[in-house]
C-alpha cells in the first residue's frame, strides 16, 4: 500500500507539470500548438519519466527483513532496511527474514540395531545471521535452506539410530540431540545459516515391545526385592551368629529351652524332641541323680503343656540297669 501510494504521488507530480506547462504556453504564446511541436521531444521525455516511475517498485524493507536485489538477473547489492526502489523491467529481488525459524519436522520412522522399528518426532530452530555475505549464501548457495535442514536432519537420525540398541535410544537422547546439531551446523555454515538447536520430541515404541520392557523392568525389580530380602536375611543370621559366639553353652541351652516352650504354645498336639535333648538336660544340671530327672521331667511336661514326654538319659538308663543287675 505505501509503494502504490508513493506512486500515485509520482504520478501526480508529473501530471500537474504537464499541466502547468500547458496553460504557460497559453499565456506566453499565441500558436500554442507550435510550441509543442517545437518542444515535442522535451514532452515525450517528460512522459517516458512518468511511465517510469509509474512502473517503478518501492520496497519498504522492515528491521528484521534484507532485500537481495538483481539487476539483469546479476546480483546487485544487499538492501534494507527501509524504503527500497527498485527499476522497472531491470530489477528483482528475494527477501530474507532474519528471525529464529521453527521448522517441525515430519514424523519418520527408523530402524534400530537391534530390528525395531520406531517413529522419530523432532524439531528445529535456526536462523540466517545478520552479516550481508551471509544474507548472500542463505539466496545464493542453497535453493530453500529450510527445506534443506529438515531433509538433512531426517537422514542424520535415521543414521545415528540405525547404530543404537533401543535401549539406547531411549537412555542417551540428548547425545543424539548434540550429534545431529552438531552435524547440521557444520553443513549450514555455507548456506549462511546458524543452527541454534535441534530436539527429538517424541519416540513412539510398537506397543507389544513397548509391554515386554515393562515386563522385563518389572521382573528386574522383583530380582532386585529377594536379592535384598536374602541380604538381611543373610545379615540377621550373622548378627545372631556373632551374638551367638560370646554366649556359654548353658546360655545357649537356655534359649534352647526358650525356644522349644515357644513352639510348645501352638496348635499341634505332638512335640518331638531331638535326640540330643537328654544332654542338654544334663548340661544344664551337670549329673542328674533320680529326683533331678523326676523334676525336670515334671517342668518339661508343664512346659508343653502334657503334649510331650521327656525320656530320661540313656546313659542314666544304663547305669539304673547296671545297678539293678549287680544287686541280684
Amino acid at each position: 500500500m505505501a509503494a502504490v501510494a508513493m506512486k500515485s504521488v509520482v504520478f501526480l507530480v508529473i501530471f500537474l507539470a504537464l499541466a502547468g506547462a500547458v496553460l504557460l504556453a497559453s499565456i506566453y504564446f499565441e500558436d500554442v500548438s507550435a510550441f509543442f511541436i517545437g518542444n515535442i521531444l522535451w514532452f515525450l521525455l517528460l512522459a517516458a519519466f512518468a511511465a517510469f516511475a509509474w512502473k517503478a517498485r518501492m520496497l519498504k524493507i522492515k528491521g528484521y527483513e534484507r532485500a537481495i536485489v538483481f539487476r539483469f538477473s546479476k546480483f546487485k547489492n544487499v538492501a534494507g532496511p527501509g524504503w527500497v526502489m527498485l527499476l522497472p523491467f531491470s530489477d528483482t529481488y528475494s527477501l530474507v527474514d532474519l528471525r529464529v525459524k521453527t521448522l517441525d519436522v515430519q514424523e519418520q520412522d527408523a530402524v534400530t540395531k537391534d530390528s525395531i522399528e520406531i517413529k522419530v518426532d523432532s524439531v528445529i530452530y535456526l536462523k540466517v545471521k545478520k552479516d550481508n555475505q551471509s544474507v548472500i549464501n542463505s539466496v545464493l548457495e542453497v535453493e530453500d535452506y529450510q527445506n534443506a535442514a529438515k531433509l538433512f536432519v531426517i537422514s542424520t537420525i535415521r543414521d545415528i539410530i540405525g547404530g543404537m540398541l533401543l535401549s539406547e535410544v531411549i537412555s542417551r537422547i540428548e547425545d543424539i540431540n548434540r550429534q545431529v546439531h552438531a552435524s547440521l551446523s557444520k553443513i549450514a555454515i555455507d548456506w549462511g545459516v546458524e543452527a541454534i538447536a535441534v530436539q527429538i520430541k517424541d519416540i513412539t515404541i510398537p506397543p507389544t515391545v513397548l509391554s515386554a520392557m515393562h515386563s522385563q523392568k518389572a521382573a528386574v525389580q522383583e530380582k532386585l526385592a529377594r536379592m535384598e530380602k536374602a541380604e538381611a536375611q543373610k545379615a540377621e543370621i550373622d548378627a545372631v551368629k556373632e551374638a551367638a559366639e560370646g554366649l556359654s553353652e548353658k546360655a545357649l541351652n537356655y534359649y534352647y529351652i526358650k525356644a522349644l516352650e515357644e513352639m510348645a504354645k501352638g496348635r499341634s498336639t505332638k512335640v518331638f524332641f531331638p535326640v540330643q535333648f537328654s544332654n542338654l538336660a544334663q548340661s544344664l544340671g551337670g549329673k542328674l541323680d533320680q529326683k533331678s530327672e523326676a523334676r525336670i521331667a515334671g517342668a518339661l511336661e508343664t512346659t508343653v503343656g502334657g503334649r510331650g514326654k521327656w525320656d530320661k538319659p540313656a546313659e542314666g538308663r544304663e547305669k539304673k540297669a547296671g545297678g539293678k543287675k549287680r544287686s541280684k
